[in-house]
């Protein structure tokens, strides 16, 4: 029987806001769009809702406003089984949010008000030991301060539990902060902004591995859209391919790669093995509208990975 892994995110909570147009405005444009599309979002939100939709039993450590979004947000973790007690509401804050533009291939430009997120802080950790403890590995991102970040990596390190850290959105970060790292992945933005080496192509992506491991991170994954992922290790480095959808929407395939890609792996699957599934996962969730909307659950994304998932 494969082992239900128990995922703890300690991150974002936002509601996003995607408009879809023709093109994206110029300085000082105003343009009509063509469809608005509201739902539940934020990175850590995110990456919870795709593993608990991949069969993980998840706890979500977050921060939401005290405005109308908030309660929201939060009964939106009960209804899909998202452990929820600590997601708690900041008076006087407001919840996160995430303006999207969307063009007609698919890409997106996001703009992110973090709010309430901003006051999730390392005492709020202290604060949730007794979760983050069961877990078999946390889940970060770069949409919460980073001292909070840092803190809840050595947390895991000293309770030793798995810790994956996705480094979005990318910011300049003192790598011996994340030294012993269990899993470093960007994709190439983030990669290139941290590392300072430019990520055009597989061979730069592996360059950028190899500095960012010189650092201590024990394992790097990059991102490679449309180009899979690059897993690095100090076993080596092996490119895993992506696999070909018809793409409408890429809001959140880094997202759904990260919290499938946690499950995979806590299920007791190789690591490659959990990358390539966690490859497909994100490519179908760009063949939907939206972020959390898009994620497949467990039964249609075996479904899918009976069909394409040999070799």
């Amino acid at each position: 029987m494969t082992k239900r892994p128990r995922i703890a995110v300690v991150g974002s909570a936002n509601v996003d806001l995607t408009t879809f147009s023709d093109q994206f405005p110029k300085p000082g444009e105003t343009i009509l769009g063509q469809k608005f599309n509201l739902g539940f979002g934020g990175k850590g939100a995110n990456q919870a809702v795709a593993a608990r939709l991949c069969g993980a039993e998840v706890f979500m450590v977050a921060r939401v406003g005290d405005d109308l979004f908030g309660p929201s947000t939060i009964k939106n973790f009960e209804t899909l089984g998202i452990n929820a007690t600590h997601v708690r509401q900041v008076t006087g804050a407001s919840s996160g949010v995430a303006p999207i533009f969307v063009d007609p291939s698919g890409q997106n430009r996001i703009i992110v008000v973090k709010g309430a997120n901003d006051e999730l802080k390392p005492a709020d950790v202290d604060a949730a030991a007794d979760v983050l403890k069961r877990a078999d590995c946390i889940v970060l991102q770069f949409e919460i301060p980073l001292e909070t970040v840092f803190y809840t990596i050595q947390f895991a390190r000293q309770n030793g539990i798995q810790c994956i850290l996705n480094p979005a959105p990318a910011q300049a970060i003192d790598l011996q902060a994340i030294a012993g790292l269990d899993y470093f992945v960007p994709n190439e933005t983030e990669a290139e902004a941290i590392s300072g080496m430019p990520v055009r192509n597989l061979d730069d992506a592996k360059a950028c591995a190899t500095k960012l491991l010189a650092s201590g991170v024990r394992r790097v994954m990059i991102t490679l859209g449309a180009n899979g992922s690059l897993l690095a290790g100090s076993d080596g480095m092996e490119h895993v391919p992506a696999f070909a959808v018809k793409s409408v929407d890429s809001t959140g395939a880094g997202d759904a790669f990260i919290g499938s890609f946690a499950t995979f792996l806590g299920e007791g699957l190789p690591e490659r093995e959990a990358a390539r599934r966690a490859n497909l996962y994100a490519a179908l969730s760009t063949t939907g509208v939206g972020t959390q909307k898009s994620f497949y659950d467990r039964a249609r994304f075996d479904v899918e990975w009976s069909a394409r998932g040999k070799g």
